[in-house]
């Protein structure tokens, strides 16, 4: 679908005359960072570590979630039930520390010309992961200067319900007053997807990993790039065209 019919698809399911972008809504690893390959190495470190049958790629499926909700993830699939608060603060600490000593993780290819696209239209970007690891969040302000200031960011600390659940997505509306109508999602990842198309943003996929351009798609992405790199491309004629839509 090209964008100009993700647009009119988007706005009549949503029963909207016109299309105010006031927001972007961004997620950080996979999206901003290319991080999720030292993520799933860290996750499979541990989780294989304590004696769960487990396979890489498979926390690329996990991806949004918070730490605690995918450690209970897999404990009711090995054991019945969830951890105790207790063993999913030490597994989660143990899989900071894994992560930390993984090889120098960079930003994604294209990302900071998105950025900068959105901040040269004055659009407001938002940060929106489901991570709560200081690792990454330390960088953003040098990596990304004056895009993610912490007052608008919404990480696993500021949510009782991570991806897929349009919490997250709600709460980074939120605290800029924006409405659904007025923002963009971008995410990376199945679960991303489903939240922010729940949150009732446009929502853009990038398939910047192991995961399908299907999959997105089912997840229920507005619109799909096939990498960061060609959504910075493109992405001033999606604004263009939103704009246009204006009365």
């Amino acid at each position: 679908m090209n964008e100009q019919d993700a647009i009119n698809a988007y706005m009549e399911r949503r029963g909207m005359r016109e299309f105010r972008l006031t927001t972007a809504l961004i997620d950080m690893d996979g999206t901003l960072y290319d991080s999720m390959g030292n993520h799933a190495d860290a996750w499979y470190r541990l989780i294989s570590g304590i004696g769960i049958e487990c396979t890489r790629d498979e926390f690329f499926l996990y991806e949004g979630r918070t730490g605690a909700s995918t450690i209970n993830l897999l404990f009711n699939r090995a054991y019945g039930h969830d951890a105790t608060p207790e063993q999913a603060k030490e597994l989660y600490r143990k899989k900071t520390v894994y992560f930390s000593d993984m090889p120098p993780v960079y930003p994604m290819p294209g990302a900071k010309e998105m950025v900068d696209t959105l901040l040269s239209h004055s659009i407001t970007t938002v940060l929106v992961t489901g991570s709560g690891q200081n690792t990454l969040l330390n960088r953003l302000d040098t990596d990304y200067p004056g895009a993610f200031p912490s007052e608008r960011r919404i990480t696993s600390r500021d949510v009782t319900r991570g991806k897929p659940d349009p919490e997250p997505f709600l709460k980074a509306m939120t605290i800029v007053n924006a409405l659904p109508e007025g923002c963009i999602a971008i995410d990376n990842a199945p679960l991303g997807i489903q939240s922010g198309a729940a949150s009732g943003a446009f929502t853009i996929g990038v398939t910047t990993g192991p995961i399908p351009h299907e999959e997105l798609h089912k997840a229920g992405a507005d619109i799909i790039y096939p990498s960061m790199a060609e959504l910075a491309r493109s992405l001033p004629e999606l604004i263009s065209l939103i704009l246009q839509t204006e009365k």
